[in-house]
């Protein structure tokens, strides 16, 4: 063999050695798994089903495409109230909704939820992930075959939209409410009847007279959905939702499935979803806000103190009922009682003692 021939093969042969070595990690990255993830948000809405769009674009991109996340919103592929069983199942290997919907399945969910004159959203993410909450959690829905994730968090909630004055709680008997979870409870203690109906079905329902007042988040999402058009009275603050989780649960065959790289992009795209939809509704709040008063000509009004008081006595006796209705719940609110009070004394030094100074200086 002359010298250009062996050079010739020599190099043909390095190419495709190279081009072995370099394939290796090629083929790996190629193998590529799809996960949907069902919704009991509408498609596209803002903040919470934008937030489920989120979040499966961080996996889908932290992960190099490895792992592609398609959402599905309320309805597409199962109804938004089906999403536990469906995951539960494997029929989708990702839900997005919050805990206090799966009540039937057990009453201790809702605590990941919202609690009346519970935990805000900075102690909701401190006992989930510094406080034992977590633990729980996944104990909890380890039952249904899933793991559980807090993945958002809209901060305090507004305490509902109202075609009459609410000047007692007597102006609660018959009223029929959409109010979800434990915060329904309470209401029905004062004489409502709650409803639970999925975000989608709210301003039809509430349209037609089916229900006569109406909770949903807060000005950022009430604006979207146009509450303002068809109820008059906007109340404040929101007593039953101070501080609300919003979930991911994902099936466990298919979590512990994953490569532990992937399991750990996951977890860490969870809490990035949740710091960012709290960004979202504590910056887009306001303007909202601002919005639905001076635009739409909303009437803001605070609940009176008494009404106030008496839903704080009522929240009581319901939290510590659904406590003791089972093992489970008694082991979770035992925690989350603990967790909020060793929060109080704190919080009212810290973050309520700061908010009423800044007021005698910035007046709105």
């Amino acid at each position: 063999m002359d010298r250009r021939a062996f050079l010739k093969t020599a190099c043909a042969g390095a190419v495709v050695a190279g081009s072995a070595i370099a394939g290796a990690p090629s083929v790996h990255a190629a193998k590529k798994i799809r996960w949907k993830m069902v919704t009991t948000w509408p498609k596209n809405f803002p903040g919470l089903g934008t937030g489920a769009n989120h979040l499966a674009k961080l996996i889908t991109d932290m992960s190099g495409g490895r792992l592609e996340v398609k959402v599905y919103g309320a309805g597409e592929l199962v109804p938004p109230f089906e999403s536990f069983d469906a995951v539960s199942r494997g029929t989708a290997q990702m839900g997005h909704g919050a805990a206090y919907y799966w009540k039937g399945k057990s009453e201790a969910a809702q605590f990941f939820a919202a609690v009346p004159f519970g935990l805000n959203a900075q102690e909701m993410a401190g006992w989930i992930y510094k406080g034992g909450g977590q633990e729980l959690w996944d104990e909890l829905y380890s039952a249904f075959n899933l793991k559980a994730f807090a993945a958002g968090n809209t901060g305090v909630q507004m305490g509902g939209w109202f075609n009459k004055e609410i000047k007692s709680i007597d102006d609660f008997k018959g009223l029929k409410m959409r109010m979800p979870g434990l915060g329904g409870e309470v209401i029905k203690r004062a004489g409502a009847t709650p409803v639970s109906l999925p975000g989608g079905e709210i301003f039809p329902s509430l349209q037609s007279g089916a229900i006569d007042a109406t909770e949903w988040v807060g000005p950022y999402n009430d604006l979207a959905f146009g509450f303002y058009k068809i109820a008059k009275y906007y109340y404040w603050p929101g007593w039953h939702e101070p501080g609300t989780v919003l979930e991911c649960f994902v099936n466990k065959d298919a979590f512990y499935g994953l490569p532990k790289d992937l399991q750990a992009i996951v977890t860490a795209a969870m809490k990035e979803a949740y710091t960012d939809m709290l960004a979202e509704f504590t910056t887009k709040n306001n303007a909202s806000l601002v919005e639905l008063v001076k635009k739409h000509n909303v009437v803001l009004k605070r609940f009176p103190d008494a009404v106030l008081k008496k839903m704080g006595e009522l929240s009581k006796s319901v939290v510590e009922e659904v406590a003791n209705k089972d093992p489970m719940s008694k082991k979770v609110y035992d925690s989350f009682n603990k967790y909020r009070a060793q929060s109080i004394e704190w919080a009212n030094i810290g973050e309520v003692g700061y908010s009423l100074a800044r007021a005698l200086t910035f007046k709105s």
